[in-house]
């Protein structure tokens, strides 16, 4: 709560001081704690139903919502791929969570076939980039039973920091030129020049940026768009420009602080790991695009992270009865 509350705060404070607007942020922060509400009750209640639902109802709104599954259009804005594979991705991190909350064994293969029907549905609707994700989360759940919490969420992290690094090489000139040009082609040179003036609207400020939502109005490469957004397709870079250092700071210690409650999390180790995998694939698809900004996204995500981190009462009630036969002051565990 803390956490969210200053990124709220932050993005009140980076307004008034810049004449921006904060709803977007503000309403980004609210989609994420209801979630993790959501998914914290959810989880305590339904351990393996609620995450199988979560799962058929984020396939069903990819494919129902036209703005948000990918079409023929060449010309669609950059960030509905982006947020098509990100919540193709959490649903398979969310039924293979179920399947490894399961006991029965039948559940769990029809659990982790419909994980498999997730990444056939991405291929179907040409989400190449969710189809990968997908195939990701489902071979790493697999691994996820051999292996350790801590090195599984160090790799999470490291992972997430070389991800979030491939900007500032594409863009510094410390970084090799044929590594460069390459991540540049495969970037798109679009997606880079808004990366520069990105790039550019941080150094004008280093601490306040350029004021929540207005990158859009001072960037050259957006306003020059064809169908504009006003964003820079990747959070890392949104931050950066309209909330400064201090804004990426907020950014980075919140999905800190996701990871650091999946390591808590009393959950056994496989569903936190599988769970951590989707978070992380998500944080890949946001640090290059643009999924963030979507709603649905923001909420899957919350979700995922509160089945993830929740306490069933089913374990209560075992520590309960457990506790119940074992004779008074006979000083056992």
């Amino acid at each position: 709560m803390v956490i969210l509350g200053a990124c709220a705060s932050w993005s009140l404070i980076t307004a008034a001081a810049r004449d921006g607007r904060p709803e977007g942020v503000l309403l980004a922060v609210l989609a994420v704690a209801a979630g993790y509400a959501a998914g914290r009750i959810c989880g305590a209640l339904l351990p393996v139903a609620a995450p199988s639902v979560a799962a058929l109802a984020g396939v069903a709104l990819t494919v129902a919502v036209p703005h948000l599954a990918p079409g023929p259009r060449i010309t669609a804005p950059l960030g509905h791929a982006g947020a098509t594979a990100a919540l193709l991705a959490l649903s398979a991190g969310a039924a293979c969570c179920g399947a490894w909350a399961a006991r029965a064994a039948v559940v769990r293969v029809a659990l982790r076939l419909l994980a498999v029907g997730i990444a056939v549905v991405s291929a179907a609707i040409g989400s190449a980039v969710g189809c990968v994700a997908c195939a990701v989360v489902l071979v790493c759940s697999l691994a996820a039973g051999r292996t350790p919490r801590g090195a599984g969420i160090a790799g999470l992290g490291a992972a997430t920091g070389v991800v979030a690094g491939l900007g500032w090489m594409v863009l510094g000139a410390w970084a090799p030129d044929g590594l460069a040009a390459s991540l540049e082609g495969r970037l798109t040179a679009h997606r880079v020049r808004l990366w520069r003036d990105a790039l550019e609207l941080l150094r004008a400020d280093v601490v306040f940026g350029a004021g929540p939502g207005r990158f859009g109005a001072l960037s050259p490469t957006a306003a020059g768009t064809p169908v504009p957004d006003g964003r820079p397709h990747s959070a890392l870079w949104q931050q950066a420009a309209e909330q400064g250092v201090v804004g990426v700071v907020l950014l980075g210690a919140a999905f800190g602080w996701v990871l650091y409650a999946l390591w808590r999390s009393p959950r056994p180790t496989p569903v936190v790991l599988t769970a951590g995998v989707a978070l992380t694939a998500l944080a890949a698809i946001a640090a290059v695009g643009n999924a963030l900004s979507f709603t649905a996204v923001s909420v899957g995500a919350g979700l995922l992270a509160g089945l993830a981190t929740s306490r069933p009462l089913a374990d209560d009630g075992a520590l309960s009865a457990r506790a119940a036969r074992v004779p008074s002051g006979a000083g056992g565990p």
